[in-house]
């Protein structure tokens, strides 16, 4: 019996001692070279646009084109090679054990100027056909410069639904006077701060010499110069910045959303480094007067009737829809006008345009809103009226458009509203659906 004790006692001291003990993590075996290894190709319909794809689909991989482009979190890539060459591809793969990466030479045998004669680039940096570079500045005077809404969004739509800024609202702080280049020849992006640049409070620890101010934090910054500049074409376009660089106020990202871009404008979307909201930038070419005054002046609004045919009224578009100010294509029927508004649908159901009024509409006697439509099919169209500084306060209505291919007579009755509250008209045309194709509006009125 005593040597059983003794027994017992030393085995479960052994027990005590192996659950004392704690497990040394394992972080998995590191990848190798082979689990880098990648294969390309020419696209069907362009020899300057190469096809990648990564041997291995199971790990995260990161792409260094060769070509400015940095392509992260997929394992397959499409690179655009407007000029001849030769170009280093380097795929790098991550796993918890650690990374690897492998490259291989891309020659490119001939230029292909016409890949750079794409809309958008032309619109960003001026193209290759004009100055090949185009700075940008953020629009300081136009209402709704700078804000933020939830992630994901609500029914409202891509707008700065929790905080809109108000003219010149964040002055003095090193965000106005930041310039934005961006270049055709090899994408190059030039990020010029003239010394400060604006910081979410939550991140003011990675700025050194960071000060309070409005809220957030103004931080030295030096210029990140020579930096590359990446527009990813999708259901959502995104423009990306390299290295240390970014646009606008800083919250830990630096891919954006396009929203709109033009000649004239440039509004972005992107993240927040905690999740939960979204961040809005508009930012137009530096040198323009934009409808907010462009850095100076007045914002300039809008008296309805707006008709298109003695001004060009510039209304936002959100939710992936475009707007111009276009010769009327179809000058029939009931308008015959020379001067028409093209709104094409975005891709979001709820995609539409706005425009700002000067003063808030009397509804007591005059209640309807009316206009004229050039639908591509048949449905519903809502309209919605706005607080344009409290974006929560709305009245909206929808209306059926029952003629497709021909213009249309609306008219939306607001009776029992709220007078002298609404100084923002909202138009939904293609309400609910997606990428319903392109509109024509004239004669806005309230009667």
């Amino acid at each position: 019996m005593k040597n059983t004790s003794i027994i017992l006692a030393g085995l479960a001291l052994m027990v005590s001692f192996s659950s004392c003990k704690k497990e040394e993590p394992s972080l998995g075996p590191a990848p190798t070279e082979a689990d880098a290894t990648f294969t390309y190709a020419p696209s069907a319909d362009n020899p300057n646009i190469i096809e990648f794809s990564a041997d291995n689909s199971q790990v995260r991989a990161l792409w260094d084109l060769g070509n400015g482009s940095i392509v992260t979190e997929t394992t397959t890539a499409t690179g655009t090679y407007p000029y001849a060459g030769t170009y280093t591809v380097t795929l790098t793969v991550f796993t918890s054990g650690g990374s690897a990466s492998t490259s291989q030479t891309l020659v490119i045998e001939n230029d292909d100027i016409s890949l750079l004669d794409d809309p958008l680039y032309t619109a960003l940096t001026g193209g290759p056909d004009g100055p090949g570079s185009k700075i940008w500045v953020i629009d300081s005077i136009t209402a709704g410069h700078f804000g933020v809404g939830p992630d994901p969004v609500s029914a409202a739509g891509d707008i700065p639904e929790y905080y809109a800024a108000a003219p010149l609202d964040k002055s003095s702080v090193g965000l106005y006077d930041d310039q934005y280049e961006f270049s055709i020849n090899a994408f190059k992006f030039n990020m010029i701060t003239n010394g400060e640049v604006y910081v979410h409070n939550g991140l003011a620890g990675d700025f050194p010499g960071s000060f309070e101010n409005l809220g957030d934090y103004t931080a030295p910054y030096p210029d990140q110069l020579d930096q590359t500049w990446t527009l990813t074409f999708g259901e959502d376009t995104t423009l990306e910045v390299s290295g240390n660089s970014f646009i606008g106020f800083w919250t830990g990202y630096r891919e954006y959303r396009v929203l709109r871009l033009n000649d004239t404008a440039l509004w972005l979307q992107y993240k927040h480094h905690e999740g939960g909201l979204l961040w809005y930038l508009k930012l137009i070419p530096e040198g323009f007067v934009s409808s907010g005054g462009g850095g100076g002046g007045e914002p300039t609004t809008y008296e309805l009737p707006i008709d298109f045919e003695t001004e060009d009224p510039v209304f936002n578009s959100f939710g992936g829809s475009t707007y111009s100010v276009i010769d009327n294509p179809d000058p029939s029927g009931i308008n015959t006008s020379s001067r028409v508004a093209e709104t094409v649908h975005g891709v979001e159901p709820w995609a539409g345009i706005f425009v700002d009024l000067t003063d808030p509409l009397d509804l007591s006697t005059s209640s309807s809103i009316t206009f004229k439509i050039w639908a591509p099919v048949t449905g519903p169209c809502r309209v919605k009226l706005e607080n344009s500084s409290a974006t929560s306060e709305f009245v909206e209505l929808d209306v059926d458009v029952t003629t497709s291919g021909a213009w249309e007579a609306i008219s939306v009755d607001f009776a029992g509203s709220s007078s002298g509250v609404y100084d923002r008209l909202v138009l939904f045309p293609g309400w609910d659906v997606p990428s319903a194709g392109t509109f024509y509006l004239d004669d806005i009125n309230q009667e």
